[in-house]
């Protein structure tokens, strides 16, 4: 079983920036892709950003790219979401998922439990 642990959210104002770790246990985390995604009140979850097993290829979402940089750490079992120039939109409950067979582009095999990033204008 793995475990992912989101940490980092809060609440910022426009222009700001945020770092999100996920911190995953449970598995050697090198076998895993991983990715972020968020779900903004009354919206479906939407894929943010994606890096593989190794952290030699990495994927975005056209709305950050250029503002969201993803970046794992696989001596500390972590991912993270480098997040700058925040915008109000950028608000949503923000989950790491990860998977071990793909990129985790679409949805992932294991989740976190989600941390809420708010933007104020």
């Amino acid at each position: 079983q793995v475990q992912l642990v989101e940490s980092g959210g809060g609440l910022v104002q426009a222009g700001d920036s945020l770092r999100l770790s996920c911190a995953v246990s449970g598995r050697t985390f090198s076998r895993y892709a991983m990715g972020w995604f968020r779900q903004a009140p009354g919206k479906e979850r939407e894929f943010v950003s994606a890096v593989s097993w190794i952290g030699s290829g990495t994927w975005y979402a056209e709305s950050v790219k250029g503002r969201f940089t993803i970046s794992r750490d696989n001596a500390k079992n972590t991912v993270y979401l480098q997040m700058n120039s925040l915008k109000p939109e950028d608000t949503a409950v923000y989950y790491c998922a990860a998977d071990q067979k793909k990129v985790p582009l679409t949805t992932g095999d294991y989740w976190g439990q989600g941390t809420q990033v708010t933007v104020s204008s």
